[in-house]
């Protein structure tokens, strides 16, 4: 019985100690775990990813609301909107101005993956395009134009994969015959900079713990993009459920639809989004900004539509018209009956 006793308290004592052993060594496996993680993590450039700024950088804080007008600006001057397209062409691109109203239908692009698309009452507003990528952004939207044969969606295509940052060396399939269609030798290799490759499920995982719910979105829906365009075997339709966001952005009510900005250059411009793809454009030019012969040119290529809801799309502009009449009449002061 005392030997039974005695045994008992060794296999007592021997599980307490086994268990305080296990215990402290067992939380410095897991400190010693967390570390290698956090190590592992910066081996693998997370922490490169999340520091990287966006490919686009374009947000609200971009634009300059000193001498905004509110959607009835001009109600009182009862003037008729002229077709924008039947402006005289500026050779480098765009519209030569004259006083009046006008307005255009065009194609548009969506510059972040991972937001909302524009609804009904989002108060969009003038704002260049800015960030890394911006030349090579406003290279595709100026090449487009000398290349009607390049569908619409093949371009948003190659925009949503420039601002996922993708590495050139991962195109695949039509965007990169696209790129190659639209883009020089040069900007091809300014591709690379600032380009990141694909993160490990892992990875991913601990670099979305690290960010807030909007950002993470966005990263997550780029990072995807990347995963695709590698690929080479996806479709459109596959691109954008991960670029465009199921739903509407709450809405923001103290810049309504509508609103005119005052552009850099004197003349006021508003926008009416319908979908990511077409922006219904007005310009109202006053009388005074072309006096002394001075001589505007509206070249949308540069321009974002920047919603005030930072949920919803920043969306690139463009100097092509949708269902443009060109048998219409162009009646101005500088082209008179």
């Amino acid at each position: 019985m005392k030997n039974t006793s005695v045994l008992g308290l060794g296999l007592l004592f021997t599980v307490i100690s086994f268990s305080t052993a296990n215990a402290q060594f067992g939380g410095l496996k897991d400190k010693l775990l967390k570390i290698g993680t956090v190590q592992g993590a910066k081996a693998l450039g997370v922490d490169k990813f999340l520091k990287q700024p966006a490919a686009i950088t374009t947000n609200f804080e971009d634009v300059s609301r000193e001498g905004e007008k509110m959607p009835d600006f001009i109600t009182s001057l009862n003037l008729k909107a002229q077709p924008l397209y039947l402006l005289p062409k500026n050779p480098e691109g765009g519209f030569v101005l004259c006083e009046g109203l006008y307005e255009m239908t065009n194609k548009s692009y969506c510059l972040m993956a991972g937001t909302f698309a524009p609804s009904k009452g989002d108060g969009y507003m003038f704002a260049p395009v800015l960030g890394p990528k911006e030349e090579i952004v406003v290279a595709v939207l100026k090449s487009a134009e000398k290349h009607p044969e390049v569908e619409q969606h093949d371009i948003q295509a190659l925009l949503w994969t420039i601002i996922a940052k993708t590495k050139f060396v991962d195109y695949n399939g039509q965007v990169k015959v696209t790129a190659l269609k639209l883009l020089t030798p040069k900007q091809l290799t300014q591709l690379e900079g600032g380009a990141l490759g694909i993160l490990p499920f892992d990875v991913m995982e601990k670099a979305k713990d690290q960010l807030p719910s909007g950002v993470r979105a966005v990263f997550e829906a780029e990072n995807n993009i990347r995963q695709l365009v590698s690929s080479g075997n996806y479709t459109y339709a596959e691109m954008e459920k991960y670029a465009i966001i199921a739903g509407m952005a709450p809405p923001r009510s103290d810049v309504p639809s509508g609103i005119w900005t005052k552009h850099p250059d004197g003349y006021y411009v508003r926008y009416f989004p319908s979908g990511y793809s077409v922006t219904k454009v007005q310009v109202y030019v006053p009388k005074e900004l072309l006096a002394n012969g001075n001589r505007l040119v509206y070249d949308a290529a540069g321009d974002i539509a920047c919603p005030a809801n930072t949920g919803s799309q920043r969306l690139a502009q463009t100097n092509e018209p949708l269902e443009a009449n060109y048998s219409l009449k162009l009646i101005t002061v500088c082209n008179p009956k």
